[in-house]
């Protein structure tokens, strides 16, 4: 066991070090260059790496935003990490959501159903909240999202508004990306219910980096280090991540849809690359 973990060690380390020198040549040569070097070290890092043992220094998924760096050391630490096999609470979903029997899919409906009015449902926003919630470890969980065109998933502390209208951020206890008209957005302005007026209300800079619409996202929350990363499922690449963080309850998943009829789907727990 020590031997493994002097070899974990020496491995991360030696990412470690590989990542820095990415990080200084996008920040001083030209984009195409960079990519070319970058293909060329990601052959020479696939042939040249060991096998990580699984270890409690496993490193968390944020450090690690490129998908090579994914690949071979998620791969290895994935054990680490809890892979949620994450339920919907029907008592938190908006009337006008549809939970399905199993309550591992969503959709909005336009139907408003006739449901109590508990303290934990939501009344204003089209959300729904996952079973389990977390006060520490590092957790993982997976939604299938083709074809719903306006959703927003995430993070939610339990003690979030839940009967008026608030800007879903950290600062209300929401760390959330969201898709509206073919983009990727990372935070709220302000919600209304045409979700065709979303995309005015939030400025350029909050729209992520281009790239293909994920057809399956996921997310990661790490509890300690106050961290919550979101994946390209099917790439393995790294969308976004929040920081600095300082958790205090408990956090749950959490899930909007304003695509008529066309479900969220919880996937079985999983990690990118796997």
């Amino acid at each position: 066991m020590e031997k493994n973990l002097l070899a974990l060690q020496e491995n991360i380390r030696i990412i470690q070090e590989e990542i820095s020198k990415l990080k200084e040549q996008m920040d001083q040569k030209d984009g195409v260059i960079f990519l070319k070097e970058e293909a060329r070290r990601n052959r020479r890092i696939n042939d040249d790496v060991q096998e990580l043992s699984v270890t409690d220094e496993a490193q968390p998924f944020e450090k690690f935003d490129h998908p090579y760096l994914l690949n071979t050391v998620l791969r290895e630490t994935v054990d680490a990490i809890n892979r949620v096999s994450v339920t919907l609470d029907v008592e938190t979903a908006n009337p006008l959501l549809e939970v399905s029997e199993d309550r591992k899919s969503v959709r909005w409906t336009r139907t408003q159903r006739d449901l109590p009015d508990t303290g934990k449902r939501f009344t204003y926003w089209e959300c729904v909240l996952g079973s389990e919630g977390f006060t520490s470890g590092r957790h993982y969980w997976e939604v299938e999202v083709t074809r719903n065109r306006v959703w927003c998933l995430g993070v939610a502390a339990e003690s979030v508004e839940r009967k008026g209208g608030v800007s879903l951020s950290p600062e209300t206890g929401f760390w959330v990306i969201r898709l509206v008209d073919g983009l990727l957005y990372r935070d709220y302005d302000v919600l209304h219910r045409d979700y065709d007026e979303y995309g005015d209300l939030t400025s350029p800079e909050s729209c992520l980096a281009a790239g293909p619409i994920p057809g399956r996202v996921g997310v990661y929350l790490s509890y300690e280090s106050g961290t919550v990363s979101f994946y390209n499922a099917e790439t393995k690449s790294h969308l976004h991540t929040f920081t600095g963080n300082k958790f205090t309850g408990k956090l749950h998943p959490f899930f909007v849809t304003w695509y008529e009829n066309q479900w969220l789907r919880i996937c079985s727990g999983s990690a990118p690359g796997l």
